[in-house]
């Protein structure tokens, strides 16, 4: 059983990453193997519409001079994906545009590999567009008939400065709420899965 998260801040250390870290913590805490990916700020491409991937069917893209292929083999494996982002003019970062476009694509070329696997969004945002950014990301869970848990408000904290979304109570506690309901579906599914069901 894993989780793996991707930090699409090109910002290491920033609010991204501590919101992404607070989601990570129970489901470690459950026992569940966890690992933090980082994106942004690193080598990943637009897709190209080249449309290889839907003649080689092999779990991977084309372009193999970035971060793409090794991403798309850690959301393989993984039981649940979390995808984490700051707010860009209500966007996400160009990176983490990039991984869902392309690991989208494959996924979709390829039997749609990511079916059943957990998947949420965590946004960081100073002020305003955060739901713009959440949507966004579940876009690609939605299409890729993956299960996308709630939590006790949309997934995101509010801070500028490193480490401020810390001081945003009410964001953290939805970020370990989300991470605990995250670890409840994995261990469900799994056993799920044991039992043929």
């Amino acid at each position: 059983m894993k989780a793996v998260a991707f930090n699409g801040s090109p910002r290491k250390g920033g609010n991204t990453e501590l919101l992404l870290r607070a989601v990570l913590e129970p489901i470690a805490a459950a026992g569940i193997e966890t690992e933090l990916v980082q994106v942004g700020g690193r080598p990943i491409r637009g897709c190209t519409a080249c449309l290889k991937c839907m003649d080689a069917k092999n779990q991977r893209c084309a372009i193999k001079d970035d971060i793409l292929n090794d991403c798309l083999a850690k959301m393989v494996e993984a039981d649940a994906i979390i995808l984490g982002s700051p707010t860009y003019f209500a966007g996400m970062t160009s990176e983490l545009k990039a991984l869902i476009d392309r690991s989208g694509f494959v996924a979709f070329a390829n039997d749609r590999m990511f079916s059943r696997k957990i998947g949420a969004g965590v946004v960081a945002v100073r002020r305003g567009g955060a739901t713009s950014v959440l949507d966004s990301i579940n876009h690609m869970f939605l299409m890729s008939r993956m299960i996308v848990p709630g939590s006790t408000y949309w997934n995101f904290g509010v801070g500028l400065d490193k480490g401020e979304a810390a001081n945003d109570q009410e964001g953290m506690a939805n970020m370990r709420d989300l991470g605990e309901t995250i670890a409840w579906l994995i261990k469900t599914t799994a056993a799920g899965r044991q039992s043929g069901a």
